[in-house]
């Protein structure tokens, strides 16, 4: 009983609007308090399990993400990709599309993207005759491609509680994420259709598409070489994330100031100023969610949740469904770190008693967390869309609905249900034994 109040609490302060880590705080202190649990015991949990330099990759992770959006690193990108593509009616939209991607790889963050994303292709797509509703949607749902195209924050969170390697867990989010991509892609094509005002650039051949990148590729040469250099270090071995993090940072200082202009003295200053707070309210939250999650260990909570599932069926794959659904409810909730801290230790053992591999979960969990940032009614970055684009939200939900059901479902469905989606990458390039 003490445990479904302390949920109860967590649920409704969150409903309510209170700060997530005071959510997590007032929960922890209904515990303590009803469970009578010694809190003197329970603090060096909190402190053991951040003690890792792992964890150090999330804030420079965010620094760089940070740096990237006020330093105008994303714009060659866009212009890049935009010259294969933009004589196509969608053109403008899988710019949009595959640009969140990349970015969204570097910043980890969903919010972040969306700003930077936005700002730079939203103008573009007005004057292209996209409908605002329509565009407004789909950069709102490619920005959380961050949570499964590596390297993600959520990810590093979730190989350090779980006890699994990084790499495995970056490498098992690629495969739903390229799947992602392209139904995006595919959905906002399909929805252009019905409009025949949309205004594509002049039909080029091949050749003269090349000449034209080979002579804007010197200026987005700095602007590629960040992904390159921070994946393939960790991916060569090179680096670990940790230190990639911080390589990301120290290049996008340079990139910024020197290259393309966009970083300045005040905004640099802001910028460390925003990922100083950013930073500590997500290493407050870890410390409360990791005594919490202690909490729920030492109450047997996993094992309250199997029973309560298995007293609805004994179906592998209606189970599975459940525990998605509870994911993508989590997902609307709060942010994708607090729910990867929260539904990690609480629900690994639930999922791997029905077969499935940690590795695989972590890919689930990361479709799961973004869905949930799209999904009405609380949709944080549905909302935080139609104030970037000035766009009425009410224009944003078909077009979201539709992204949701055939892009966001049936990658769900797959993660969920076929594992080589997730797990090949990492047993083909690794060897892993999953």
């Amino acid at each position: 009983m003490d445990v479904l109040i302390s949920i109860f609490i967590l649920i409704g302060t969150l409903l309510i609007g209170i700060p997530v880590p005071f959510c997590f705080t007032a929960t922890v202190m209904w515990m303590v308090g009803a469970g009578d649990y010694n809190i003197t015991s329970l603090l060096p949990v909190g402190y053991s399990k951040m003690n890792t330099v792992a964890l150090l990759a999330v804030p420079l992770f965010i620094m760089a993400g940070g740096l990237m959006e006020r330093g105008k690193i994303a714009q060659p990108l866009v212009n890049l990709i935009r010259i294969f593509i933009g004589d196509r009616k969608s053109g403008i939209g899988t710019v949009a599309v595959v640009a969140s991607a990349i970015f969204g790889s570097i910043s980890g963050a969903a919010a972040a993207t969306l700003s930077c994303i936005g700002s730079v292709l939203l103008p573009e797509m007005e004057r292209s005759k996209y409908p605002l509703g329509l565009s407004a949607a789909l950069l709102v749902n490619a920005c959380p491609l961050g949570l499964l195209i590596p390297p993600s924050c959520i990810q590093i969170i979730y190989a350090w509680i779980s006890y699994q390697s990084v790499l495995n867990c970056f490498l098992a989010t690629i495969g739903p994420g390229i799947m992602l991509t392209i139904l995006l892609c595919t959905v906002n094509a399909v929805l252009l259709r019905k409009h025949k005002d949309i205004i594509v650039a002049d039909p080029q051949p091949l050749s003269a598409k090349f000449a034209q990148a080979g002579s804007r590729l010197g200026g987005a040469t700095p602007a590629l070489l960040m992904p390159v250099i921070v994946l393939g270090g960790i991916y060569s071995g090179i680096m670990t994330p940790t230190e990639a993090s911080g390589i990301a940072v120290l290049y996008a200082i340079p990139v910024g100031f020197w290259i393309y202009k966009g970083l300045n003295r005040e905004n640099f200053i802001a910028t460390l100023i925003k990922t100083s707070v950013t930073s500590g309210v997500v290493m407050c939250m870890l410390f409360v969610v990791m005594i919490l999650s202690r909490i729920y260990v030492m109450e047997d909570l996993p094992a309250t949740i199997l029973a309560f599932l298995n007293s609805i069926s004994d179906n592998k794959l209606v189970m599975l469904m459940m525990v998605n659904v509870f994911m993508v409810l989590i997902g609307m909730l709060m942010d994708d770190t607090s729910g990867t801290l929260l539904c990690t230790p609480v629900l690994l053992p639930v999922v791997t008693h029905l077969g499935i591999h940690p590795v695989q979960f972590a890919a689930i969990l990361g479709v799961n967390l973004g869905m949930g940032l799209v999904t009405p009614p609380t949709a944080p970055m549905l909302y935080l869309g139609a104030r970037v684009a000035s766009c009425k939200v009410n224009r944003m939900l078909t077009p979201t609905f539709y992204m949701i059901i055939f892009a966001w479902i049936p990658t769900l469905i797959l993660t969920t249900y076929w594992s080589p989606l997730s797990l090949f990458l990492p047993r083909f390039l690794l060897g892993a034994d999953l």
